[in-house]
């Protein structure tokens, strides 16, 4: 189970964003999903790719608390992290579908999660590092 936690919840939305990809179906990702009129009289309207946008940001918030935990697996969440980004990145670059600005954000939160990741393990890291002065001047 510990290590099923350890897989980064923003590559379970770039997986299932690639799945809808490669069946054919991400190409209606500029369609409609919702729309509404507010009171204000304003419409407002998600598209399916808004709603990826969406769970990528939950994705990320999941993930930066994920990171502020200090154990074993941390090291193993920054390496899938980072490799999920690789492939975002990758992917963004070389695989038609996911050339959108939807699959951009997804790659960009996956930096912020790596960068973020890296960033708060230190200071945590700093935060409970001390160093005790021997006054014996021994080794």
């Amino acid at each position: 189970m510990r290590y099923l936690l350890s897989i980064p919840f923003l590559a379970v939305i770039v997986v299932a964003f690639n799945i809808l990809g490669l069946a054919g179906l991400m190409m209606d990702a500029e369609s409609l999903y919702f729309d509404a009129v507010l009171p204000s009289g304003a419409e407002f309207y998600l598209k399916v790719g808004d709603l990826f946008v969406v769970a990528g940001l939950i994705a990320l918030f999941f993930e930066i608390l994920k990171a502020a935990r200090l154990g074993a697996g941390t090291i193993v969440d920054h390496m899938l992290s980072t490799a999920t980004f690789i492939v975002a990145l990758v992917e963004f670059l070389l695989v038609p579908f996911c050339g959108t600005a939807t699959f951009f954000f997804l790659m960009i939160m996956a930096l912020i999660d790596v960068v973020a990741g890296f960033s708060v393990s230190i200071l945590s890291a700093r935060r409970d590092y001390s160093v005790s002065h021997n006054d014996g001047g021994g080794l």
